[in-house]
């Protein structure tokens, strides 16, 4: 029976459990989640010093038969394996499909080799040969829960410091969900407290929000208040200072999911006969008590109808920026702005 695809959140959590195996398939494109497993793989292979034993080779230039080489070649310094690595392996695949097929039938017992790809559709015959025998793991973006208890995890392990509730809840907000991005913060602020054992609301604020976080949260402001001109002068702020787009998506996008679950729960209120507090929907979809007043206004401004299609918003951006749309993600983000301001009278 064939093994499941194991998400690479969930590998990293108990690598113990899923040793390595003469052939792995690694796919997905959230690289830093995957070099990070195929770190763990190699020294899980290896040891934790035996760079010697490790080739790795460009899937663009690769010729089958070098591969095959290296994994039949004993090592000099290692334990006898090998642990050889072709990176960007998608073409690679295609060209030695039918080979590949035939070697993870009989692969050499005491090496692996691990095919780094994008995409790995599993009802291939090459597939289900790794998934039968060999290891299958997906770096792809997590959910939302899975992320946050991996940072949760990652902030004590890699970095020795406890990060829980309010402030893991506001380096998400203001890094969005990027594990790269967000293992480069969880680092700036363990080095910047010290012997502190835990990270606080106010070190996430001050240390990572800086002038990127204000500007965001100024242009949602003024996006949510009808402003669009200054919105937009906002995010071209951003966006000319480095800012990426994915990721600044997702920092508003937490404030306008908030809101638009906000606007359901009134809706159901009002449809079960029951009296609707907004006030009480924001407090209760989790917006802290110092912006209720605000998200309360916005949402006013914002007006019912469009408020229930923020998360419609949320997704054609997203998917635009991931590659369903020819659009500049400039453009991309411009668009979600517009929606968000005051809409002219007797526009749809």
């Amino acid at each position: 029976m064939a093994a499941a695809t194991l998400h690479a959140i969930d590998y990293l959590d108990q690598p113990q459990k899923h040793p390595p195996r003469p052939a792995i398939a690694v796919s997905g494109d959230e690289r830093f989640l995957k070099r990070l497993v195929i770190e763990t793989l190699r020294r899980a292979a290896l040891g934790e010093d035996n760079d010697f034993s490790q080739t790795v080779f460009s899937g663009d230039t690769a010729t089958l038969r070098d591969v095959l080489d290296e994994l039949d070649t004993v090592s000099l310094f290692g334990p006898g394996g090998r642990f050889i690595v072709v990176e960007d392996a998608d073409d690679f695949v295609s060209r030695y499909r039918a080979e590949l097929e035939d070697y993870v039938a009989k692969p050499a017992k005491a090496s692996t080799l691990l095919l780094d790809v994008k995409s790995w559709p599993s009802n291939t015959r090459l597939a289900k040969a790794i998934a039968a025998s060999g290891l299958t793991i997906e770096a792809t973006a997590p959910t939302a829960a899975k992320l946050r208890k991996w940072l949760a995890a990652w902030s004590q392990k890699r970095h020795g410091k406890e990060l829980a509730g309010d402030a893991l809840d506001l380096l998400l907000e203001i890094v969005g969900p990027q594990p790269g991005l967000l293992d480069q913060e969880l680092a700036k602020l363990a080095a910047a407290i010290g012997d502190a054992p835990a990270i606080d609301v106010r070190q996430v604020e001050e240390l990572v929000g800086g002038w990127r976080a204000k500007t965001t949260w100024e242009m949602l402001d003024a996006a949510l208040a009808g402003n669009a001109p200054t919105a937009l002068v906002e995010l071209d702020r951003l966006l000319i200072g480095g800012e990426n787009p994915i990721g600044l998506l997702g920092q508003v996008g937490s404030t306008l999911r908030r809101l638009a679950a906000a606007t359901r729960l009134v809706e159901e209120a009002e449809q079960a006969g029951r009296r609707a507090s907004l006030r009480a929907a924001l407090e209760e979809v989790g917006v802290r008590p110092f912006v209720v007043a605000k998200s309360e206004s916005q949402l006013r401004q914002l007006g019912r109808q469009r408020a229930g299609k923020l998360c419609q918003w949320l997704l054609d951006a997203d998917l635009a920026l991931k590659g369903d749309s020819q659009l500049p993600a400039r453009t991309v983000l411009e668009q979600l702005v517009v929606r968000m301001a005051r809409q002219p009278q007797g526009a749809k």
